[in-house]
């Protein structure tokens, strides 16, 4: 894996999250793994660039020009590319990484993981998706995937394609051996 996806949110939460962006921002770039996000300075977006910029990583942000202001556009980054909408956003991102992780987010978090997700059980990209289980952020949603699961909404298999983990480099092992079904 060359470049990783990470969506995040746009406001910080707690601290926790925010020394998370830390830690997997240092272990990206202990991998040689660059940053492809959503190109905003604000919150743990910003939190993660700046971890793998002042590690010496390479950070690709991608921004519409509707949220230049709103996500308050990173310019201190490897390079920033302005799209003309959300539609444009995911895709470059999507094009542009080898993976993706969804760290502790909102509405727009979750929206931009289980499009990778279902992308991958129609089998639109065979790339690992995985979510950043900081301090049982996802738990709930992972149960609710298993209860999609036995409820026959959901295959074993496609269920496995979220891997989650609470540690960054348990994490991107996980990635770096996933295989596609």
């Amino acid at each position: 894996m060359k470049k990783i996806c990470v969506y995040c949110g746009a406001k910080p939460g707690q601290e926790i999250y925010g020394n998370a962006a830390d830690a997997l921002g240092g272990e990206l770039t202990r991998r040689g793994i660059g940053l492809v996000y959503g190109g905003g300075r604000t919150g743990l977006m910003g939190r993660i660039a700046d971890a793998v910029m002042e590690n010496g990583g390479e950070v690709i942000g991608v921004i519409p020009h509707s949220l230049l202001s709103i996500e308050d556009a990173h310019q201190n980054i490897s390079e920033l590319k302005v799209v003309d909408d959300m539609h444009a956003r995911k895709a470059l991102m999507a094009k542009l990484a080898d993976g993706f992780i969804a760290m502790p987010g909102g509405l727009g978090t979750l929206e931009e993981l289980f499009e990778a997700l279902a992308w991958a059980q129609l089998k639109f990209h065979r790339k690992p998706c995985a979510v950043l289980n900081i301090d049982g952020f996802y738990d709930r949603l992972a149960d609710f995937l298993d209860h999609a699961v036995a409820e026959g909404f959901i295959k074993t298999d496609h269920r496995k394609l979220m891997l989650i983990d609470d540690s960054p480099a348990a994490l991107l092992d996980k990635m770096a051996r996933f295989a596609a079904a």
